[in-house]
């Protein structure tokens, strides 16, 4: 025998045609597997259009999905103080609204400050029917108490030139 005929013959080295047709078969018997797979599945999702019927991808309106927003954030009770806030005028008349106002609310507590004195021990004879008429307007419960604050005077002023303790310059009159 010939020593042509005695080597294995070496096969051609495959084109680029040859190797994306290569490439495709197997893409597609990966995808044939696939499909078997899914097929044995129930769908949770049929499709990506909504049907006739209303369901959660269906757009909704404004002022539902801020309505939704704050039952789940459980924002109801501060948005309703804000709302107080915001109508303070309206629930306890223009004249004691022209000279009191709501500052903070914490723990069930409304910090209502006035301009004079003499509106602040008004205010602190009316708090309880207001505590009521809040709690009728936002729920049993919301305000505990009204703190009633008189007019402020200077803010106290911290630095190298104050004792610790002091008030200011009225601490000497007490």
């Amino acid at each position: 025998m010939n020593e042509r005929e005695r080597e294995p013959r070496k096969a051609p080295e495959p084109s680029g045609v040859d190797l994306a047709r290569q490439a495709l078969a197997a893409a597609r018997e990966q995808a044939r597997a696939r499909g078997n797979a899914a097929a044995g599945k129930k769908r949770q999702h049929p499709g990506l259009r909504s049907g006739a019927r209303a369901d959660g991808r269906d757009p909704m309106p404004l002022m539902a999905a801020l309505d939704r927003l704050r039952t789940e954030r459980g924002w109801e009770m501060p948005m309703a103080v804000a709302g107080v806030m915001e109508r303070w005028p309206e629930i306890v008349g223009p004249e004691i609204a022209a000279h009191c106002e709501p500052e903070r609310y914490e723990d069930r507590e409304l910090v209502v400050r006035c301009d004079s004195s003499a509106w602040a021990a008004q205010l602190k004879l009316l708090a309880p029917q207001l505590v009521a008429r809040l709690n009728a307007d936002l729920g049993q419960g919301t305000v505990r108490l009204i703190k009633v604050q008189g007019p402020g005077g200077r803010p106290k002023r911290y630095g190298p030139w104050r004792a610790p303790g002091s008030t200011g310059p009225g601490d000497t009159y007490s």
